[in-house]
């Protein structure tokens, strides 16, 4: 297992590293050129800042039972097709079941902001203490079981 970050951006890096870390576990960061990463454990990858770069990089590298972090409800859906495992950096684990409706969800959304007359859309709450706590609970369980499965399959 490997562990694959849609970095730009992403406030759960220092956690997704702690415990990787702590299970031995490999883990890439992957970000575009418009943004600087260091890490003492991760290995960092940059991709060109065009449009959906990382996204594409990180599919391509991805492969069935790695894991995905990501807030991107389009490369989730592209993780989980190709067998690996992906979670949202507020701990909500993207499944084949609940997919689907995410994507729907987020196209109507879109079209909705579209056919606005208004533009400016508030942005989302600040991250708090209690959201890297909740991302931090659901990751480590979620490794956990991803261990256990690789455990059972040797």
């Amino acid at each position: 297992m490997h562990i694959y970050v849609d970095a730009d951006a992403c406030p759960v890096i220092g956690i997704v590293e702690r415990i990787a870390k702590s299970h031995n576990i490999a883990v890439t960061l992957l970000c575009d050129t418009n943004h600087y990463l260091t890490s003492d454990y991760s290995e960092v990858v940059y991709v060109g800042a065009g449009a959906d770069a990382v996204d594409f990089k990180l599919i391509s590298l991805c492969e069935k039972g790695d894991l995905v972090v990501t807030q991107d409800y389009g490369v989730a859906a592209m993780a989980l097709s190709k067998g690996a495992y992906a979670i949202h950096q507020s701990g909500k684990w993207y499944t084949n079941e609940n997919i689907d409706l995410m994507l729907m969800e987020r196209h109507i959304s879109k079209k909705a902001r579209r056919a606005s007359s208004k533009n400016h859309m508030k942005g989302p709450r600040k991250r708090s203490d209690k959201d890297d706590y909740n991302f931090e609970v659901s990751f480590e369980r979620l490794v956990e079981k991803l261990l256990q499965e690789n455990a059972g399959k040797d």
